[in-house]
């Protein structure tokens, strides 16, 4: 993960889960697996999931949007890749006192596999769903480690959060603007 201040905002990039790849046992509906996330599954998510906002640790306040490019998610062949531009002073003083630790994101109407093993946990091949949101963490999740619920239109929808811990660079960009609009006025 990068973050770059600059005369805009906090400019944060980076990727919020690799695809493809197994991850540490996990709570689930099925119960304890391993979980894979396959490839083409956040890019099918991206295109159905509507407006899709980015949080911190889950919380319902949202920092960023993909319905306003605020929030730009992409799938490439690494896996979910974030592009976020943050205005709120909180989040940018949290980043520069790095407190920002990670990624994860919440999902739900999970389409899944199960592989069962003779020699351990079951894998969960996760191959689609709804993209609910993606996270800033500023407290240390492990892995693959959080589910939560949350309540909507009076209706119970299981909401199974993931993270990827990561680590973090913040690099503050000066302002050059003053100094570039006198350059075009000599």
């Amino acid at each position: 993960m990068q973050m770059e201040k600059r005369a805009d905002g906090l400019h944060i990039t980076g990727y919020v889960n690799v695809t493809g790849k197994l991850s540490r046992p996990v709570i689930t509906p099925h119960g304890k697996v391993i979980e894979m996330i396959e490839e083409r599954a956040f890019d099918s998510a991206i295109k159905k999931s509507g407006d899709i906002t980015m949080t911190v640790d889950h919380c319902p306040t949202a920092y960023a949007h993909t319905n306003d490019g605020t929030l730009k998610l992409s799938e490439d062949a690494i896996g979910l890749r974030a592009d976020v531009l943050i205005t709120d002073e909180s989040v940018i003083d949290m980043a520069r006192k790095g407190k920002i630790k990670g990624w994860s994101f919440g999902m739900y109407n999970v389409v899944d596999e199960l592989e069962q093993r003779a020699d351990g946990l079951p894998i969960r091949h996760v191959k689609d769903f709804m993209l609910d949101h993606v996270t800033l963490v500023k407290n240390k999740i492990p892995c693959y480690s959080a589910t939560s619920v949350e309540y909507r239109s009076d209706s119970e929808v299981n909401i199974e959060c993931r993270s990827i811990d990561v680590s973090t660079e913040f690099v503050e960009k000066p302002d050059y603007t003053e100094f570039t609009e006198r350059l075009r006025r000599i």
